[in-house]
């Protein structure tokens, strides 16, 4: 959740198209099957918190990784880059943030690279 926000955040704006695409993940996917939607503000708050610090985003990316199973590394990056891709449009700041994303959760470029190309294409337009 946390790293959706944040990516979604990096351009210091969280559009309705991204923020619907967050509701539309944690509502149907089976990885929030559990998740507490009440915690969804509390999340957010923290980000937005850290993402004012000078060591914010890094002090993030620790709490992300320490809550994060490496399983699911992928999928994190996965949700994010649907995040990104929801408005139609991947704005240079929030590229490097996925950019940033792949590192710190040590995402190998070619998973990447499919990754970022199967969230483009379910969110093309005619």
């Amino acid at each position: 959740m946390a790293l959706m926000i944040a990516v979604s955040f990096s351009d210091e704006a969280i559009r309705t198209s991204e923020m619907v695409a967050i509701q539309r993940i944690v509502n149907h996917l089976p990885i929030f099957g559990a998740y507490d939607t009440d915690r969804i503000r509390t999340v957010a708050q923290t980000v937005f918190d850290l993402m004012e610090e000078e060591d914010g985003l890094d002090a993030l990316f620790g709490l992300i990784r320490d809550a994060l199973p490496e399983r699911l590394h992928e999928t994190a990056y996965a949700l994010s880059c649907d995040v990104v891709a929801a408005d139609g449009r991947a704005r240079e700041v929030e590229l490097r943030m996925l950019e940033e994303v792949r590192h710190e959760l040590n995402i190998d470029r070619l998973h990447a690279a499919a990754i970022e190309w199967a969230a483009r294409a379910r969110h093309m337009t005619i």
